[in-house]
């Protein structure tokens, strides 16, 4: 009954066993390997069995959130990838859909694609937009094709490692593709080739070509990933199901995660936003915005109705979050903001300026004051000068800070090249990264339509709660909830998710009230079942949601629309269209009742059976009881600080510019109900939490710790910031 859940980030992978018949966890943090993600996955599970006896044949299953195929991505370092397309159309990706992305920017400058020019190839062949074959693709030009592929090296000095293949039109008919498919396969088995028509079947091909190549940049390196671990799962004697994080939230088998690689893409952020959709629906909050800070990177999501929000695209590598500006991807993702905020951000003067990320020091080296070789500042050795940081007790007195490596770093670094004592230049450190999240915040909710004064913040990762009251301070969030096990938050958020394979396809449709529009909706979805069922190979599903993408006819752009449940009959396209019109007036605040509807794509999201079972409660979380060091449970005693050290706090009412006692507590040492008043410190194994002057933290009864923020502070500070000029960005 165990179930194993591992998020491997850029500088820690997270670890956390349930025993699904009690609900009782434990957790583990270890830093990554990045040159064998799979050796720190390992590492993890010798750092459970030191907590709880186990061995790797006991687990039932395994759940994994990988960064492997984000980092090939944003670091360009994936496959050699040869794209395949119709003659004519060489250009997509250079072009885009031809648009700034900020309009007075004169040195705008946009991500590379992963394909270069030279390796996007051409053969000649149409199909129109109803399916119909324009021009068939002779059996000579497949030829020429798999002859240009086999000369490419002379070329490119060196044979490609994987090829996208994505013809005009070919989410109606794949006929060409699949040709060409078969052909490759024929000359080279093992060379890995995506077809848009499977990968993407949806209309607008420079979204379909972008998800298309991305899938086959990334397959040859997640596929190895996964062979590797599934090898040394299986010499520990793993019999179990292992499951691949998808950045929709739900859980692929590895079979469709080494064909579908692109869904990887936020897998584990994705699964952060469902731990605070779980802690929102604990606490009886049905908004809650995520604010998940680890080593490397910080990433922000937004829960709606108990739900998280998911959005149809999502782009990669953008320019500052602006919309337009990065590679997009066709793929069904949690709405996430990702920033390079990480406590192994690196720190720097940029022309007389503190400039914090997106560059990180990552797990190897890692920040100076980890001892490990370190030489460049970091967000993490600014919170260890600050004071907020236990040198002593770090990843559960597992790792020692060296405060004066940590000191020296910023005094030669940044406050010498400044002119400033070095605990301003720590705060200006500090205080930068915390601006670059409020902007990123910004954009997840005021941007977004989302008054964050209406959202409890749940923040979780290594390094998010020492910034949240912070944040949350910042954007008038009144309060701040930090999880138990906040520290391995997205491991925990893997446990709440579910097996699930989504399909979608592009069926252009007028939604009228006669009947014919309901046979074709229900011949639309009898296709998507059948896709689902041949793509997972599953006997068995307990849910089936769907969606469709909806438009007033005319419009040139969708919303994604939950669509009712039950069997499609009479009726169910008014229904339909009734819904849209309500979604429309939430989004817009209007709604054209009279306007005919358009339906361009529809979706179905398949719920599956497996995974393992779910405990249904945790209960070491409940009644103030927690788990000790040895994974026993035991009754919280009396909160009282188990050390004091100095710490900063310019800005708190009476503590301007100097260090003042800040209290230390332990958190498995509190007691439910109990209270502290900031400013204080409150240690976790697998993270800290920073309360500033005039917030108020108490332990409730499911284990949470819930920060109410100084109202009077926060409101005003933001209504002053939404009243300034271009202050809502």
């Amino acid at each position: 009954m165990l179930r194993l859940a591992i998020d491997t980030g850029g500088t820690f992978t997270d670890c956390v066993l349930q025993d699904a018949e009690t609900g009782a966890s434990w957790f583990w943090k270890t830093l990554s390997t990045p040159a064998q993600p799979e050796q720190a996955l390992l590492d993890g599970i010798d750092g459970l069995r030191s907590l709880r006896a186990f061995e790797a044949a006991d687990l039932q299953s395994v759940l994994l959130a990988t960064t492997i195929a984000t980092n090939a991505i944003l670091e360009r370092k994936g496959a050699r990838t040869v794209l395949v397309t119709t003659a004519g159309f060489r250009d997509v990706l250079l072009m885009g859909r031809a648009k700034r992305y900020d309009t007075f920017d004169l040195h705008l400058s946009k991500p590379e694609p992963l394909v270069p020019r030279r390796r996007v190839l051409e053969v000649t062949e149409r199909v129109g937009p109803d399916g119909e074959v324009v021009d068939e693709l002779a059996s000579s030009e497949v030829d020429a094709l798999v002859a240009q592929l086999e000369n490419i090296a002379a070329v490119d000095g060196a044979e490609p490692d994987s090829v996208a293949v994505c013809l005009l039109h070919s989410y109606v008919n794949p006929l060409h593709e699949e040709m060409i498919g078969r052909a490759i396969a024929a000359w080279r088995p093992d060379l890995p080739v995506s077809l848009s028509s499977e990968v993407s079947p949806k209309y607008r091909e420079y979204e379909r070509m972008s998800t298309t190549v991305a899938n086959a940049y990334v397959a040859p390196g997640a596929s190895q990933f996964l062979d590797r671990l599934e090898a040394a799962l299986d010499g520990r004697g793993f019999s179990g199901d292992l499951y691949v994080m998808q950045s929709n939230g739900g859980l692929l088998s590895t079979a469709l995660s080494r064909q579908f690689p692109v869904n990887m893409i936020e897998s584990g952020p994705a699964a952060g936003v469902l731990l605070a959709a779980d802690v929102g629906r604990r606490e009886g909050i049905d908004r809650v915005l995520s604010f998940d800070m680890g080593g490397t990177t910080a990433k922000l999501g937004a829960v709606e109705g108990g739900e998280p929000a998911v959005g149809t695209t999502f782009e990669v590598d953008t320019v500052n979050q602006r919309p337009g500006s990065g590679l997009p991807l066709n793929i069904a993702a949690v709405e996430l903001v990702e920033i390079g905020a990480g406590g192994g951000s690196i720190a720097s003067v940029d022309l007389g300026l503190i400039r914090v990320g997106p560059e990180s020091a990552g797990a190897e080296p890692g920040p100076v004051c980890y001892g490990r070789g370190g030489r460049q500042v970091t967000i993490s050795d600014a919170n260890l000068v600050l004071g907020y940081l236990d040198p002593d007790r770090f990843a559960g007195g597992r790792m020692s800070l060296d405060t004066d490596a940590a000191r020296a770093a910023i005094e030669s670094q940044i406050a010498e090249p400044l002119g400033l004592p070095v605990l301003e230049a720590a705060w200006g450190v500090h205080t930068v990264a915390n601006a670059t999240m409020e902007r990123a915040m910004r954009s997840m909710s005021i941007d977004r339509g989302r008054d964050p004064r209406d959202y409890a913040l749940v923040a979780f990762g290594g390094a998010g709660p020492v910034h949240a009251c912070r944040l949350a301070r910042a954007l008038g969030v009144r309060r701040v909830i930090v999880p138990g096990g906040a520290g391995v938050g997205s491991a925990i958020g893997m446990l709440e998710a579910e097996p699930q394979v989504m399909v979608s396809l592009t069926n252009p449709m007028l939604l009228t009230p006669e009947a014919t529009t309901d046979v074709s909706v229900a011949k639309c979805f009898e296709r998507l079942e059948r896709n689902a069922s041949e793509a997972s190979g599953a006997t068995g599903c307990s849910e089936m949601r769907r969606h469709a993408h909806l438009r007033y006819a005319g419009q040139g752009y969708e919303l994604r629309v939950e669509l009712p449940e039950g069997s499609i009959g009479s009726g169910y396209t008014a229904a339909v269209t009734s819904r849209f019109h309500q979604v429309y007036e939430d989004e817009y605040g209007y709604s054209e009742s009279d306007s005919n509807v358009e339906a361009i794509d529809w979706s179905l999201t398949v719920t599956l059976v497996g995974a393992g079972e779910k405990p249904k409660d945790l209960a070491h979380l409940d009644e103030g009881i927690h788990l000790t060091a040895d994974g026993s449970a035991s009754r919280a005693s009396v909160s009282v600080p188990t050390a004091v050290h100095k710490a900063y706090f310019p800005d708190g009412a009476g503590h301007s510019g100097a260090f003042v006692d800040c209290p230390f507590y332990d958190r498995s040492e509190l007691e439910a109900g109990s209270t502290i008043v900031g400013p204080a410190v409150i240690a976790d194994p697998e993270s800290t939490i920073l309360i500033p002057p005039g917030d108020q933290a108490c332990l409730d009864d499911a284990g949470h710790i819930v920060v109410e923020i100084e109202a009077a502070a926060g409101v005003d500070a933001t209504e002053e910031k939404m009243a300034e000029p271009g202050g809502a960005e």
